[in-house]
């Protein structure tokens, strides 16, 4: 015998007032619900695979299948005779003897009509344009277009210098010019000198009279005796006021550390640290003397009910199909050596040693 056949199983074990409490109450469900609905959905399955094998599959292959290959077969034959055929025979013995037809017909009338009377007119113009219209043409153009194109510029340049040229041409030259050098050019020089006269002894040299003797005296003066000295009393009063301000925020840092600083660093350290604390061991014992006992029940409740369904699984099989109730496999699934089962209670460690 192999280690698995050696194997005994053993009887379970009591279970406690919680187990029975959920267990009974799931049975029950079982038995009156999901009974009545696996034996009736049982024997409608049995019934449509019994009918499935004696009517509806022989029926099909033996009568329906060879109907519809048959009929298949005339409506393809008659769709063929009623919409390809008379267009094939169409096609084939009308359009495409007519179209060859006509386009023989096309060739010969343009080789032995078009082309020829085309060619007659292209040599009838090739020879009107060769010894009729071009020496008519050169001899236009040399004798008769020539001659009055190069009269009617001529005409059109002389009238054109006539009305636009020589009348502004003369006027610049013998009026304007002459007025220009002997009028207007001395009268423009003398108004040049006497404004430069009036501008220089006018504004020019009492400004420099001016800022020589009044202006450049007067601003030494006052940059020495006044300008100077109240230079440095700002300086000096900026230095001043920059060790006072220095001084008043060293006030200030010394203030804000003593009236706030310190006293959040006090609070923070003796206050919000350990509260702190104490409501992280306060969570600490919630979750180790509430949470987790809370959460061990629930763990049983649902193990129990699992372990109720399969068994009301196992007790429907067995009323149904008869035999011994025999649990999935991976309700019995366990691994070599653990302590636990799928649905199960503690199993007992088991060695191999012992075993052998």
């Amino acid at each position: 015998m192999t280690f698995m056949e050696r194997e005994e199983p053993r009887p379970p074990q009591g279970d406690g007032c919680l187990v029975g409490v959920v267990r009974i109450p799931v049975k029950i469900v079982a038995v009156l619900i999901v009974l009545p609905v696996r034996v009736v959905w049982d024997l409608l399955a049995a019934a449509a695979r019994m009918l499935h094998r004696t009517v509806l599959g022989p029926l099909w292959e033996q009568v329906l299948l060879p109907v519809l290959r048959g009929l298949g077969r005339v409506i393809g034959v008659l769709l063929k005779a009623v919409f390809y055929w008379p267009w094939v025979g169409l096609w084939r013995y009308a359009v495409v003897p007519v179209g060859q037809g006509l386009a023989w017909c096309g060739r010969a009338v343009y080789a032995y009509a078009l082309l020829p009377l085309g060619q007659g007119i292209g040599w009838l113009a090739r020879g009107a344009h060769t010894y009729l219209l071009r020496p008519l043409g050169d001899g236009l153009l040399r004798y008769l277009l020539r001659p009055v194109g190069k009269g009617l510029a001529w005409a059109g340049w002389a009238l054109g210098m006539t009305l636009f040229v020589w009348p502004w041409f003369g006027l610049w030259r013998f009026v304007l010019v002459p007025v220009g050098r002997y009028v207007l050019l001395p009268l423009g020089r003398a108004a040049a000198w006497l404004v430069t006269a009036l501008v220089t002894y006018l504004l020019v040299l009492p400004a420099q009279a001016l800022w020589r003797y009044v202006a450049a005296p007067l601003g030494r003066g006052v940059y020495a005796y006044l300008l100077a000295p109240l230079g440095r009393l700002l300086v000096s009063a900026w230095h001043l006021a920059g060790r006072v301000s220095r001084a008043l925020w060293r006030g200030l840092v010394w203030l804000w550390r003593g009236l706030v600083v310190r006293p959040v660093v006090w609070v923070r350290r003796h206050v919000v640290t350990p509260l702190a604390n104490v409501a992280r061991v306060a969570a600490r014992s919630v979750h180790r003397q509430v949470l987790t006992p809370v959460g061990n029940a629930v763990r049983d409740v649902w193990r129990t009910s699992r372990l109720a369904a399969r068994e009301a699984r196992a007790d429907v099989r067995r009323a149904l199909f008869g035999g011994t109730g025999r649990e999935p496999a991976r309700s019995r699934a366990r691994t070599l050596g653990s302590n636990t089962a799928a649905g199960d209670a503690p199993a007992p460690e088991i060695s191999l040693h012992k075993q052998g």
